[in-house]
């Protein structure tokens, strides 16, 4: 790959299809571990769209984006899910117009190797249009 001729989307992307597999871990922010945030937080720091430092969480991520939301997601966007009752519980990455990147599975239990295993925890592809209480879209790039 060629990071000289890609775009801080397209570079983005590769860095959350490199974190593929890596386990689940409640709280993580670095590749030993990473939660739904922690994972979307590392993915943007990586190419300068979200400041070094910061107390990120889904519902930060998505007010420091809502001037960016976006009704037709693609690659880079940021999707995010509610707890049934509005609250924004989970974030991933778009990585298409169909699926998107993220660290699930787990929740505040999951705080080893042995847990996120036990709960089939890590960070996966999937689709984001078939999954319950879709909240909604930014798009952090633009």
């Amino acid at each position: 790959m060629n990071l000289e001729i890609m775009n801080k989307r397209e570079i983005a992307c590769e860095i959350a299809f490199h974190y593929l597999g890596t386990f689940y871990t409640w709280g993580g922010d670095d590749p030993s571990g990473f939660d739904c945030s922690g994972l979307v937080i590392e993915i943007l720091k990586s190419v300068g769209i979200l400041p070094r430092k910061g107390d990120w969480t889904a519902t930060k991520l998505y007010w420091y984006f809502s001037n960016r939301q976006t009704t037709i997601p693609s690659m880079g966007c940021l999707v995010f899910w509610h707890d049934g009752k509005n609250n924004i519980s989970h974030v991933e990455f778009v990585v298409n117009s169909e699926l998107s990147i993220g660290a699930s599975g787990g929740g505040k239990k999951t705080k080893t190797i042995e847990d996120a295993i036990r709960q089939n925890a890590f960070i996966k592809i999937r689709p984001y249009k078939t999954r319950e209480n879709l909240f909604g879209f930014v798009d952090p790039f633009v």
